[in-house]
């Protein structure tokens, strides 16, 4: 069977060697946009105005109340405008989603109303490799990504994956804390919503979910892409009990009002007190009320990923990434 793996793996197609490739967000040029369509004519560009909020199942949110039951994506590196009629070329993957949930988040501003919308992927297709590739990638998901304690991505969830990490996911590391002892673990399932809120996703079952169900508030940053190895090492915690602080790689800095410390190599971070949360999937999806946000350092290069499909298209197209290999 190791001998079945290894030729799979080499008639992937797939150029790099690792699934998700770190990056500095703000060096990534030319990346795809995502926009909204409805019978082959763009609505709008949501590139910057979606949460990627799940992964099994896909989970996408949008602080816009006025979307229909169902939405059709587009990922493509042309710039559209609304109204254009997009064609095939056009549309490097698609994406189809259905509402799931709508959440009232209380906020009383009508301009920055926040209220947000959950959809769930239902399909999704993509030409970041040949159909042959595919085909392989699929097989060798089917052979040995069914394991115990492994979450099996079904053969188009996958691809629905694949297309959901082709727009750069920020890393960020998330502290909780309860009576001294601490948790650092990192997620990618989390953004802003709105003005005032924000949205975070954990895995159902995790230590670090229930650690954050308990708390009530935690403290979120956005972390240097030096430290790319620090934080992906931190992984291992999702499942790890609180600890004292010396566990863990904080620097001498504190927050400002929950007076957590913070991680070392910390660009940013938000201070957040839990609203609401709800199941979908394998997911815990919580809301948060921002209380401060604040800048340690100049943004100029936080740490973000993207899945190696779209980074071997990147790369046989000349679009190429300075990835930070593990």
């Amino acid at each position: 069977m190791k001998l079945v793996k290894k030729i799979l793996n080499k008639l992937n197609g797939l150029h790099y060697p690792q699934e998700y490739l770190c990056f500095a967000k703000e060096s990534f040029l030319q990346p795809l946009h995502v926009y909204l369509v409805n019978n082959k004519q763009v609505i709008k560009d949501i590139t910057n105005h979606h949460l990627f909020a799940g992964y099994c199942p896909v989970v996408f949110a949008f602080p816009d109340p006025g979307l229909p039951e169902s939405l059709q994506l587009i990922f493509s590196h042309h710039l559209l405008q609304p109204n254009d009629i997009f064609s095939k070329k056009d549309a490097l993957a698609l994406l189809e989603l259905r509402l799931i949930k709508k959440q009232v988040t209380g906020s009383q501003d009508p301009v920055n109303n926040s209220d947000l919308l959950y959809y769930e992927g239902i399909r999704g297709k993509h030409s970041f490799l040949p159909a042959y590739n595919q085909l392989i990638i699929s097989l060798s998901n089917e052979l040995y990504n069914k394991k115990p304690g492994n979450i099996f991505l079904h053969n188009n969830l996958y691809k629905q994956v694949q297309i959901a990490y082709a727009v750069p996911r920020i890393i960020s590391l998330i502290t909780v804390a309860d009576n001294g002892l601490f948790n650092l673990f990192p997620s990618d399932l989390n953004g802003q919503a709105g003005e005032q809120y924000y949205v975070i996703s954990l895995r159902i079952g995790g230590k670090a979910c229930e650690q954050v169900e308990k708390a009530g508030k935690l403290l979120i940053s956005q972390i240097h892409a030096d430290a790319y190895k620090m934080v992906y090492a931190l992984g291992k915690n999702h499942m790890q009990e609180l600890k004292s602080p010396e566990n863990f790689p904080f620097s001498q800095l504190i927050s400002a009002n929950f007076k957590m410390p913070l991680p070392e190599h910390t660009l940013s971070y938000r201070e957040l007190i839990l609203r609401d949360s709800f199941t979908h999937g394998i997911h815990k999806i919580f809301l948060f009320k921002s209380l401060a946000r604040l800048e340690i350092q100049p943004q100029t290069a936080t740490l973000t990923h993207i899945h190696n499909a779209y980074a071997t298209w990147r790369y046989k197209n000349g679009a190429g990434g300075n990835y930070l290999l593990r």
